[in-house]
């Protein structure tokens, strides 16, 4: 249900929230203990973040946001932007956009471009917090396709659904969130 706790899970887990206690650990990082710049590296190359809302610099343009994560690990430019247009293409965002802020955007629109960014860099672990929502069928299907083909190539994910049909096509395993309590280890 709305407000149980799964988005604030989520950031704990990203390290944007801090916790009073308990261990968060991704690989061998205790996110709970981590010095900053750890967590900074962390989300970097290893732990990627599909929120439910696109929060970026205003007047940056749309390819550029979505390669950032791969500009920031040190990818060549050209292959960065050659990424970034391919997934916007995959996601049907037109080329006409692709130049302008995606603070523009329609929320379905912002929502494929997080999507795109997320998706740039072959994370080893996704965190998706809604990423089907204000979507269209047809960018719903090809968004669940990428989280199938993702974990094909076995790249760990934890994801939020209020969509049933879309949490059953791709979930392994469900984790109930209110039953949750303090003593208990995930």
């Amino acid at each position: 249900a709305s407000g149980a706790g799964k988005s604030t899970l989520m950031r704990m887990i990203y390290g944007n929230y801090l916790t009073q206690s308990g261990r968060i650990m991704v690989g061998d990082l205790d996110v709970v203990t981590a010095a900053p710049r750890q967590v900074i590296q962390l989300r970097r190359t290893t732990l990627g973040y599909v929120s439910q809302f696109l929060r970026v610099v205003p007047r940056v343009s749309t390819l550029d946001v979505v390669a950032e994560p791969l500009l920031a690990t040190g990818s060549d430019r050209d292959h960065a932007m050659q990424r970034a247009e391919a997934l916007l293409l995959r996601l049907n965002i037109p080329e006409r956009l692709w130049q302008l802020s995606p603070t523009t955007f329609s929320g379905g629109e912002q929502q494929r471009v997080n999507i795109a960014r997320g998706f740039a860099y072959p994370y080893p672990a996704l965190l998706l917090d809604e990423p089907t929502a204000s979507l269209d069928p047809t960018n719903r299907a090809t968004v669940l396709e990428m989280i199938v083909q993702a974990k094909a190539r076995g790249v760990a994910i934890i994801g939020i659904f209020h969509d049933h049909a879309a949490r059953d096509e791709i979930c392994d395993r469900e984790f109930d969130v209110t039953a949750f309590t303090p003593d208990k280890s995930v």
